[in-house]
């Protein structure tokens, strides 16, 4: 098995649905088995709480900056809850900064962060993140079961991608509107920066956390695909 920096984007839609005590703390069991072989950086999402925030801020006049600066202080609270689930084995604050992240690495206990600066989804600041710090693996855990050629949810002939190519992912995520709150399973920014450092990425979904787990640890292994396990979109060259 190889001990992997694993850089984990969860979106608050999935870690942060109706705020339930009980789903942080399934995901914090997880993660701390996890950290026992491998060293994580989670970024967590807005979610719907965002949204609703964005949108009331929108409604009153707020501009897309303020509306963004609104949701990066939700996915940061998201964040403080997740560290709370994971107590002593999470480093205490949520770094703002890239270089702070970096920093908090080496307290060699687990990073948790939100949003870093408006324009940048916490996809993106996964992404870039993952660059930064040469992760082995980049997840992203997302409330579907990998990218599409449409949204399933409204196209009954959108096909899934079981392996694609960054730019196939660009292509496919391009036309998504960039404003604060917008829903894509990957955003153009970060799919540009997947397809700029190269890093191997998986997007699935992340709604049971056992299974962010169990995909991680068939990564570390390198072998075939063991049976069970929903690998999600593979993001290669």
């Amino acid at each position: 098995m190889i001990t992997m920096l694993v850089v984990l984007s969860i979106g608050g839609s999935i870690l942060a649905k109706n705020l339930d005590p009980a789903h942080f703390a399934a995901y914090g069991k997880a993660l701390r088995e996890l950290s026992e072989e491998h060293r994580l950086v989670i970024i967590t999402g807005g979610g719907v709480a965002a949204r609703k925030y964005i949108n009331a801020a929108r409604s009153i006049g707020a501009n897309e900056v303020v509306c963004d600066f609104i949701g990066i202080d939700v996915t940061r609270l998201n964040a403080q809850l997740l560290i709370a689930a994971l107590g002593n084995d999470a480093y205490p604050e949520p770094p703002q900064t890239y270089k702070e992240a970096e920093l908090a690495m080496a307290s060699g206990k687990i990073v948790v962060m939100g949003g870093v600066i408006p324009g940048q989804t916490t996809d993106a600041v996964s992404a870039i993140l993952a660059e930064y710090l040469n992760a082995d693996l980049m997840i992203i855990a997302t409330s579907v079961d990998g990218v599409y050629t449409a949204d399933p949810m409204t196209d009954p002939n959108a096909r899934k991608f079981d392996v694609m190519t960054p730019k196939e992912l660009l292509d496919v995520v391009i036309s998504t509107e960039m404003k604060a709150g917008s829903r894509s399973p990957v955003d153009p920014i970060a799919a540009k920066i997947i397809e700029r450092c190269n890093i191997e990425t998986i997007v699935m979904d992340g709604k049971d956390p056992a299974s962010v787990t169990d995909v991680v640890q068939q990564e570390s292994i390198k072998t075939e695909p063991v049976a069970g396990v929903r690998l999600g979109t593979r993001i290669i060259r």
